[in-house]
């Protein structure tokens, strides 16, 4: 299954922008098969079967009442499954997806094979995310020897991994952190687990994954062995909005449940339903939610709730409440470090907060 997950995680990666897709017309063969093939893919692997069976019903009646008779457009016929399918499931995860440029068909025997990418497959991802500095937008140490990173998505780390090191190595003499993920969408647990084991001594169970397909279940812990200097005694805060999704959700709620972070924020968009793209014809394919979290801690996840944070504050004003909420415990806590940076840096974010002065 790990070679599976890695997989999924790889072939859905958000790196780069993706050309917009030409609309195109189609005919009543194409939504036909469309439909059943998604019924047929929900019923065999959607993660609850229960709701998998309600909407499969609802593709049928709606197909048989002719509701999609008069869609012609392929754009607006994935966006009228994907609001079709949500109303029953309320699965922000599951989508119908149309793409102008054909899929080949998936070879025969392999359309639920689990295994491993091929060094091919694991080269070109490398090098796309390379592109992207694998996630990572912005590093940097900010006034009062506070660390920042600013990083859009979690890439696995079978090829991530020694980059997000290289991160955690720069930060790791700041004496607090700030996490931005007000515009993470989410990635691999992997990434998330690897990159949580720096702020962690010892083993800590982080979070765990099950899927029906092979009803298996996968189980995420910190790394204890992680190369460079572990960020332990210090605080953390991690930046969230609506937009937060996925991936960047389990790392937020993984340090909320552990109390290893300060959340700052908005609430999340509330996906943890992991799984991965489900070929329905040459124009279409559906992200298939086959799992879902489960937290050690709380026996649950986030699902349609999203991650609460515990200082909420607006999207665009959470950098600054935690450069705030830093600096205040860090001049109480050492009030002979760096005394004068971090008393200027304080009054400075402030005023920016309270809106007394522009915004850098």
């Amino acid at each position: 299954m790990i070679g599976a997950l890695l997989l999924l995680c790889l072939q859905n990666l958000p790196l780069g922008a993706r050309p917009e897709s030409k609309d195109m017309t189609i005919d009543a063969s194409v939504r036909a098969a469309v439909i059943a093939e998604a019924a047929k893919d929900l019923e065999e692997n959607y993660v609850f079967p229960d709701v998998a069976k309600r909407m499969a019903e609802m593709l049928a009646e709606k197909q048989k009442s002719k509701a999609y008779d008069r869609i012609e457009s392929a754009k607006a016929f994935a966006k009228q499954l994907t609001d079709d399918l949500q109303a029953i499931s309320h699965d922000k995860h599951l989508r119908v997806r149309y793409e102008e440029t054909a899929q080949p068909p998936v070879p025969t025997g392999e359309a639920n094979e689990e295994r491993e990418p091929s060094a091919e497959e694991l080269a070109e991802f490398r090098a796309e995310a390379a592109r992207n500095n694998f996630g990572f937008v912005k590093v940097e140490r900010l006034e009062g020897n506070v660390g920042y990173v600013d990083f859009r998505e979690f890439v696995p780390a079978v090829i991530a991994r020694e980059k997000a090191t290289q991160v955690m190595g720069f930060l790791a003499d700041t004496d607090a952190l700030i996490f931005d993920l007000r515009k993470n969408g989410g990635g691999s647990p992997d990434q998330i687990a690897w990159i949580c084991s720096y702020l962690f001594e010892g083993r800590v169970h982080l979070n765990d994954l099950y899927f029906r397909p092979g009803d298996r279940t996968e189980e995420f812990w910190t790394n204890p062995d992680v190369p460079g200097a572990k960020y332990v005694g210090k605080d953390v805060y991690v930046l969230t909005s609506d937009y937060t999704f996925s991936g960047a959700e389990e790392f937020a709620y993984n340090l909320k449940t552990q109390k290893r972070a300060t959340l700052v924020g908005e609430t999340t968009g509330g996906g943890a339903n992991p799984g991965g793209m489900s070929r329905l014809h040459e124009h279409f394919s559906m992200f298939l939610p086959m799992g879902r979290a489960i937290n050690p801690i709380t026996k649950t996840n986030w699902e349609g709730v999203g991650v609460e944070p515990d200082v909420e504050v607006a999207a665009d004003k959470a950098l600054l409440k935690a450069q705030v909420l830093a600096l205040e415990k860090l001049i109480a806590a050492q009030p002979d470090v760096l005394p004068f940076e971090r008393k200027q840096a304080l009054a400075a974010r402030q005023a920016e907060l309270e809106g007394k002065v522009a915004k850098r």
